[in-house]
């Protein structure tokens, strides 16, 4: 017979020095964010930059949060894009359907073009038709797409302006990173002569 199995998936091993593991604290994911992923991106970070001083595994560890980071801002700016596409199907439909309504109807109207919307967020065959309805008046995806940036114009701006302050933070950590070795570097190079005489 067969046992019970079991469908957790292990933890990847932190690639994290012991001593150095009180410099980093556990992540402090969001709902629906996978443990998995942040350790995979945490662990190709740090093989990339093969950090050997304390100062250089914070860097690498602070490195490593903003990436993650920006990676959230993403997902949720694409969440948050697709949110906004059911009010711009509305807004479409207002176009088609409530233009040229007399106005003792108009807040039926309105009702209908909500509820249209609703119905094309929740069922998948009323999109069809909902869609095919609007490409017949010359509102095809693109133009909804431009009404989905035109409703989120505002936490479009938002989220550009995390994103661009995560890039320039990590940039800047990036440099400092370099800055720390660049003396080393320059030790290894006056070095390099002195050994070689040796070595003869």
């Amino acid at each position: 017979m067969n046992g019970p199995v079991s469908l957790a998936q292990p933890q990847p091993a932190s690639v994290l020095p012991s001593q150095f593991e009180a410099l980093c604290p556990p992540p402090q994911l969001l709902p629906g964010e996978n443990i998995n992923h942040y350790h995979a991106l945490q662990g190709a970070i740090f093989s990339d930059l093969e950090p050997q001083s304390a100062v250089e595994w914070l860097l690498a560890i602070d490195i490593a949060e903003l990436s993650w980071e920006m990676q959230r801002y993403r997902v949720l700016r694409h969440r948050v894009l697709n949110t906004y596409r059911q009010k711009a199907i509305e807004m479409t439909l207002r176009r088609v359907d409530v233009a040229g309504i007399a106005p003792d109807f108009r807040d039926i109207a309105e009702v209908y073009t909500f509820n249209n919307a609703l119905d094309w967020q929740l069922d998948a065959s009323a999109a069809l038709d909902i869609e095919a309805r609007l490409r017949s008046f010359g509102f095809d995806q693109h133009a909804i797409s431009m009404e989905v940036y035109v409703q989120a114009r505002e936490i479009l701006i938002l989220f550009e302006s995390l994103l661009n302050g995560a890039q320039l933070r990590r940039l800047m950590l990036l440099k400092e990173v370099q800055n720390l070795r660049r003396p080393n570097m320059a030790r290894l190079a006056h070095r390099g002569p002195k050994a070689s005489k040796c070595l003869e």
